[in-house]
């Protein structure tokens, strides 16, 4: 919090002349954004190497149901043990696939465990409470397009085809890597930062940007519609790349004019495919595979958010 004080401070004068006032809000939401999630981006690369070296092949898995939905109703929970958010999420996923986890399985984990995990649970109870039953149908909610996204990837004929070429070559590499376990961890350490870097930073300039440009008045107009409310809140959860262990905080900024749909539509699309997300998941997944992804969870949070509309 002291860096984002400092950053608040000082980037107005690090750019007096050079940035108008826009672009200055934009640069230090954009560092904002980076600083708030390097720490869970480093956090979960260290996990993926402590899964991909460390853990003794099988046991994982051992402890799996053989089958296939089963599995994936189990590792859409693996988020409760593993309190990391969704930029995290995305290092700890392609180790799982390195491990041998299939795609489906890998999309149901990536999918809910940026909700599905405690942190989120106490964070968004503390925002709502038991009101409107936001804190309800977002849990319920984020593991049901969770399971819902896996089954429908577990039925496409080619699932190795969803990820990019460049990550089946690096799996490929992995079967080939050798040296003490120390060796491994460090060379995969900096290798899944150098993936996983470039997304954060572009997907933090496109959130800072996408902030200062789109006119907040006009959303706080629309936010009493019933439906309009929910496709306002589904834009802003796309674009404002907050962290899923506060978006609940933020948007309770909005609780007093939106819909209790429309915030739970916030805390369902944010978490899953804003922005900084879909970045970092498109070091991993083709582009298709992603505006599938995005089209599931924008249709399912719509329904999800309607019915709690209807029913507040």
């Amino acid at each position: 919090m002291a860096v984002l004080f400092a950053i608040d401070a000082w980037a107005p004068q690090l750019f007096p002349s050079t940035l108008p006032s826009r672009a200055q809000d934009g640069f230090t939401l954009a560092l904002s954004v980076l600083i708030e999630s390097l720490p869970f981006i480093i956090l979960g690369v260290l996990l993926s190497v402590v899964v991909q070296v460390w853990v003794p092949p099988g046991l994982i898995e051992r402890w799996m149901p053989r089958r296939a939905w089963a599995r994936r109703a189990v590792l859409s929970l693996l988020g409760m043990l593993l309190p990391v958010c969704e930029c995290g999420n995305v290092p700890l996923a392609r180790g799982l696939l390195i491990r041998g986890f299939s795609v489906p399985e890998t999309l149901t984990f990536l999918i809910a465990a940026p909700i599905v995990n405690p942190i989120v649970i106490l964070t968004t109870h503390q925002a709502f409470g038991w009101d409107g039953g936001i804190l309800v149908a977002r849990l319920v909610g984020g593991y049901l397009i969770a399971n819902l996204i896996g089954w429908i990837y577990s039925r496409h004929p080619d699932p190795q085809a969803l990820l990019t070429a460049r990550f089946r070559a690096e799996c490929a590499h992995d079967e080939h890597l050798d040296g003490s376990r120390t060796r491994r961890s460090l060379e995969l350490f900096v290798r899944e930062l150098r993936a996983v870097m470039p997304a954060l930073v572009l997907g933090s300039a496109i959130a800072g940007a996408v902030q200062v440009l789109v006119p907040r008045d006009v959303l706080v107009a629309i936010g009493s519609d019933p439906v309009l409310s929910i496709f306002a809140m589904i834009a802003l959860g796309l674009t404002v790349a907050i962290c899923s262990n506060v978006d609940a905080f933020f948007a309770l900024s909005f609780a007093s004019t939106f819909t209790p749909g429309s915030i739970v539509a916030f805390l369902l699309v944010g978490p899953l495919v804003d922005v900084k997300m879909l970045a970092l998941m498109r070091t991993t997944f083709t582009t298709r595979t992603l505006a599938g992804i995005v089209a599931v969870v924008i249709a399912a949070a719509f329904v999800i958010a309607v019915g709690v509309n209807l029913l507040a």
